[in-house]
């Protein structure tokens, strides 16, 4: 299952707790919906950075459990309570290739059709929205 989310999603984080439960293979993209979701972009950049120290889905999951802290401090927080390099994960988070990365997604979203959150492709279908949840029979 191919899903697209933004980490300040609230439908997001239930569709990620229910897959959790299932047994699904799941490829996470970013889809960071800047307009009614600010911090969404530097969330996805943190999970980025945090890819470059082999700490993806620790560290997405750490952002899903806690949507309302997603500023500076909490980011930090979240990479040195995962045992990563704080220095290092805040400047992946703010370079070029992370911001390229995240961007990367976004637009492969748009151009298979994506325009809410949380959407995904289960079997080949595009399920936007909390259509998702009903296509898992939540």
């Amino acid at each position: 299952m191919i899903v697209y989310g933004d980490y300040e999603c609230p439908f997001c984080a239930v569709l990620d707790q229910r897959l959790a439960e299932l047994d699904v293979r799941v490829c996470f993209r970013h889809f960071p919906v800047r307009s009614s979701h600010p911090r969404a972009w530097p969330a996805a950049c943190a999970a980025e950075a945090a890819a470059e120290q082999g700490a993806f889905w620790p560290m997405h999951d750490a952002l899903f459990a806690d949507q309302g802290r997603l500023e500076d401090p909490h980011l930090w927080s979240r990479a040195e309570s995962l045992g990563l390099d704080v220095e290092a994960f805040d400047a992946a988070r703010r370079s070029a290739a992370v911001l390229a990365r995240v961007k990367a997604s976004f637009r492969a979203g748009v151009s298979c059709g994506v325009v809410t959150t949380p959407s995904a492709f289960l079997d080949g279908v595009l399920h936007p929205g909390r259509d998702v949840l009903a296509a898992l029979g939540t």
